[in-house]
């Protein structure tokens, strides 16, 4: 079809460009987790109670929690919507108290959950679930396992403490085999990863997706959105101190700045 002005070819643009969807515009809040316990040791550890309390005021206060796997395909524009007041919760380690004190209450309220694991304390260090443990919750349909590296190092120190041969090493096995086991061990793929202690760079960002990962994750205490590199999507650390009042602060974007 013939144009009979340059003015009329501009509208057309116009008009092509108001009907394609914008998709991603609200940010979503992701909490990460750690421990949860009767009895809390250390800043990682939340009270069961607290912990229960914590998922009890989301519920009632309007929130959806919705899967990783779903938030991250709303981001890349896969998913056209998604509630609006969208919430991921994750659970990064694999400590048994995941298994023994933060099960019950996920199942009780039927909300899914990230597990970011790393393969090497899993059946082997005594604080640690085993592949047993982490293949019965995701049987209930509301866990699902992804990777935290294989051993959960500091790559910012072994940066400064290994040779430039010795550290890319380390930073493949850690990307590759870490993936490689869990895919294994657990009967799926893997696509996500959380960056341990939150620690990344633009060469982790880079090989982190060369190793087959679509997304992954810091503690950088800000909301998931469209525009951050998605290979550094952050969330926020749940510690043991935060009242309900810091929870609603964080979930509402008040904290998102």
């Amino acid at each position: 079809m013939a144009l009979k002005s340059p003015f009329t070819f501009l509208v057309l643009l116009a008009t092509l460009w108001l009907s394609v969807p914008v998709f991603a515009a609200q940010g979503i809040p992701v909490l990460c987790y750690h421990r949860c316990g009767a009895e809390v040791k250390d800043s990682m550890t939340i009270h069961t109670k607290d912990f229960a309390a914590q998922l009890d005021w989301l519920i009632k206060n309007g929130y959806t929690v919705i899967g990783l796997d779903t938030a991250a395909r709303y981001i890349k524009g896969e998913i056209k919507s998604i509630p609006s007041k969208s919430i991921v919760i994750t659970a990064d380690d694999g400590h048994k108290s995941v298994y023994s004190d933060m099960a019950p209450i996920i199942k009780k309220y039927k909300v899914p959950v990230t597990l970011f694991i790393y393969p090497s304390a899993i059946s082997n260090a005594k604080y640690a679930m085993t592949w047993d443990q982490l293949r019965e919750l995701e049987a209930t349909k509301l866990f699902h396992v992804e990777s935290h590296t294989y051993w959960h190092p500091n790559f910012k120190r072994e940066k400064k403490t290994l040779s430039k041969e010795e550290y890319e090493k380390s930073v493949h096995a850690q990307l590759y085999k870490s993936k490689a086991t869990l895919e294994k061990k657990m009967g799926h793929g893997i696509k996500y990863l959380a960056w341990p202690f939150g620690i990344y760079d633009k060469d982790l960002l880079v090989k982190a997706k060369e190793a087959g990962y679509d997304m992954a994750f810091s503690i950088d205490n800000h909301h998931m959105k469209a525009g951050i590199d998605n290979m550094a999507q952050p969330r926020y650390m749940i510690i043991d101190g935060y009242n309900l009042k810091r929870l609603e602060s964080i979930s509402s974007g008040k904290e998102d700045k």
